[in-house]
């Protein structure tokens, strides 16, 4: 239904619109996972496995979807996930979707790899809430100048990503045979270095490059030259859910990087309990990877989750439809959320809770 807003009617068709709009190698890109794609598989089966327990004639008048990411009130639980590389979905790239998520209220993280820089992306959403994403580089001083500039362009948050020390192989991206730093431009600037692509070799084994052989440390270093809170992201399990809290994350997120990175992780949402569980109330646990429905993002806050990020979806409206196709993807990701939320009896954001959660479909 392409003269529907945004090009798409509704969230079901969008992947298979962008499908169809992308060459070849930029949708094996954006769709691909690592490895044999068990990961990115499992991350949906996960959430198919989960039910909801609807609830009636609870007298409920008004849904309020408004909640609270660390200082900042959004007028929504998701944000939009940093993705890299927006330029190659369409020519206005991060502009765009971060045009759209301040209009729509939301927050919105900006990479490292973005084709705008992020003083740009800042300038065109002053009023709107944004998180600058780092990818730690070879050496820190460029850390440092990343830090420093997103501080300085009022971001109002670090997310370290820290589940790239590498890589991981992706079999579609290779067999679609583009190669990502060539085909777009770095947008904050060409000292900016991508996670390495492959392991070095020493002669006798494998070596990590510098910025991927850093320890818990280095958020001490990093919190000494920026006074912004650090949310870590890429936590899987409660031992780096600890770690991350004792060295003084603001937040943590749980992801499996959309299965991009270790094809043998469990799905991000089956890691999400025991995180929540060790966190408890002390630090934030927000989430990330499989998400594609309103419900999906009940169904992660229902399991301990304070926000939910959304992904691929994101670069599939890019694609549809630039800002507009963004807009109208996250209209619609309102409306699922607010119907799954009327249909279990809940009347806001803050009344969800883990009662909220039904016995496995398997």
């Amino acid at each position: 239904m392409t003269d529907a807003p945004g090009g798409f009617a509704s969230l079901g068709e969008l992947e298979a619109l962008a499908e169809s709009k992308l060459p070849p190698e930029v949708w094996a890109y954006v769709a691909g996972g690592a490895g044999e794609e068990t990961a990115m598989r499992a991350n949906r089966d996960a959430f198919h496995q989960r039910t909801l327990r609807p609830r009636v004639l609870t007298g409920g008048s008004t849904i309020d979807l408004r909640t609270r990411i660390l200082s900042q009130v959004v007028s929504a639980p998701f944000f939009l996930a940093p993705t890299a590389y927006q330029g190659l979905l369409h020519p206005d790239a991060e502009l765009a979707s971060a045009r759209a998520a301040q209009a729509a209220g939301l927050l919105a993280v900006e990479s490292t790899l973005s084709t705008r820089s992020l003083e740009e992306i800042a300038a065109a959403t002053r009023m709107g809430p944004k998180w600058f994403q780092l990818y730690l580089q070879p050496e820190f001083a460029a850390s440092q100048r990343l830090v420093e500039r997103a501080e300085k362009a009022g971001y109002r948050a670090i997310v370290l990503t820290v589940d790239l020390p590498v890589l991981s192989v992706r079999d579609r991206q290779i067999g679609g045979g583009i190669a990502v730093n060539a085909a777009a431009p770095m947008g904050n600037g060409p000292d900016v270095q991508a996670p390495a692509r492959s392991l070095g070799r020493d002669g006798v084994g494998f070596r990590l490059r510098s910025d991927a052989s850093q320890t818990w440390q280095i958020l001490e270093r990093l919190r000494g030259v920026t006074a912004l809170p650090l949310v870590v992201k890429g936590i899987l399990t409660r031992e780096d859910a600890r770690a991350a809290a004792d060295h003084g994350a603001a937040a943590v997120i749980v992801s499996n990087h959309g299965g991009r990175q270790l094809d043998g992780a469990p799905a991000a949402l089956d890691a999400l309990p025991e995180v929540v569980e060790e966190l408890g109330s002390s630090v934030p646990v927000l989430f990330d990877s499989g998400v594609r429905r309103g419900g999906d993002v009940v169904t992660a806050l229902a399991m301990g989750a304070t926000a939910v990020g959304i992904g691929r979806p994101v670069l599939w409206a890019l694609a549809v439809g630039g800002e507009e196709g963004v807009a109208q993807l996250l209209s619609l990701l309102r409306v699922e959320l607010a119907t799954v939320l009327a249909l279990t009896g809940r009347p806001s954001v803050a009344s969800i809770d883990r009662s909220l959660l039904g016995p496995p479909r398997w």
